[in-house]
């Protein structure tokens, strides 16, 4: 099996060295490459090219942001781009949605816990949005205060090839289509929880929780959990 390439951007040295630590704890992950601002992190990461570059927001020359930025442009169109973790310390929402709509692939708390930072590398890897729970709600809020601006922003960022011109057509989603099981399961992924987590809180198991999470995109016609939280309040099936 293939490792998970990844590479640390922070200038802070103790977190540095123990994102490290707690990432190398498992076999399939290898770190490639560190950076201690965001001119360094961009060479390096240049020159290794990572599957993930964990990034923190707040390095001395530039912040995270505009590295996420400079690092979709350089890679776009190629199979095998980047992805961006940002990692960090601010939860307001002004960071949150610029990180997004820079880019990054997924956004955590630097006050995670380790399985859920291997969770969200493990996420990321795969091609999805990991999003912090705090984070959720923040980027969920915006959606229901600005839903146009919020959807297509996550649509550039996430969904690349999506359908565009089924975007506004979110009218004819009415409730009735999911079953009572598959709202439940849609009302948790809209907080933030992960599959183990639904399958715990409902009582079922993971194979179950994934079935029912496939049904919820094919009926919203999402390409993804971030995107089906999205279309479900716009359309007002939750809260």
């Amino acid at each position: 099996m293939s490792k998970i390439r990844i590479a640390l951007i922070e200038d802070h040295d103790l977190t540095r060295v123990g994102i490290r630590t707690a990432l190398l704890q498992k076999d399939e992950i290898e770190i490639v490459g560190e950076a201690g601002n965001a001119t360094e992190g961009l060479k390096m990461l240049k020159m290794v090219q990572p599957d993930i570059a964990i990034v923190d927001i707040g390095l001395p020359d530039k912040d995270g942001i505009e590295l996420t930025r400079e690092v979709k442009s350089t890679t776009k169109g190629q199979e095998l781009a980047t992805k961006v973790l940002i990692l960090t310390l601010r939860d307001n929402k002004e960071a949150v949605l610029a990180a997004f709509a820079a880019g990054a692939d997924s956004y955590c708390m630097k006050d995670i816990k380790f399985d859920n930072l291997l969770e969200a590398v493990r996420v990321t890897y795969n091609g999805n949005a990991w999003i912090d729970p705090a984070i959720a709600r923040i980027v969920l809020q915006q959606a229901q205060q600005n839903p146009q601006k919020s959807e297509s922003a996550f649509v550039n960022i996430k969904t690349v090839g999506s359908n565009h011109d089924s975007l506004g057509n979110l009218e004819g989603i009415q409730p009735y289509t999911l079953t009572e099981r598959e709202l439940e399961v849609l009302q948790l992924i809209v907080e933030g929880c992960s599959n183990a987590v639904i399958a715990e809180k409902l009582y079922i198991t993971v194979g179950t929780v994934k079935t029912h999470v496939r049904n919820i995109l094919n009926k919203l016609c999402a390409d993804d959990r971030t995107q089906a939280a999205v279309r479900a309040l716009r359309s007002g099936l939750v809260g």
